[in-house]
């Protein structure tokens, strides 16, 4: 009943795992891929997000505005680590790839 809770981390880190063993480099660089589509994802969105709140709900007050602002530049920040993570992932796996592989 212990090894019941961790089940899910189990499944959660089992495609991870394979990709990197059995594709090596080219498993490196797929998700570097991934993660660069995560970020460009979050970007859209926040994007998305922060002209819906301009748009329904038109002029807003300062502070909120400045809350929209902050939110969106939050944002940002995250999806722009990821596409840098991401693209250190596809040259790390790049580089292995012709240089070990």
């Amino acid at each position: 009943m212990l090894w019941l809770p961790l089940l899910p981390i189990f499944f959660l880190g089992v495609f991870p795992m394979l990709l990197l063993s059995f594709l090596g480099f080219a498993g490196l660089v797929i998700l570097g891929v991934l993660m660069i589509c995560v970020g460009l994802d979050d970007a859209l969105e926040a994007n998305s997000n922060f002209n819906q709140q301009v748009i329904v709900h038109g002029y807003a007050r300062r502070s909120e505005r400045a809350i929209q602002a902050s939110n969106l530049h939050s944002e940002i920040r995250f999806a722009t680590i990821m596409n840098i993570t991401g693209a250190a992932l596809v040259v790390a796996g790049v580089i292995g790839f012709f240089c070990f592989g």
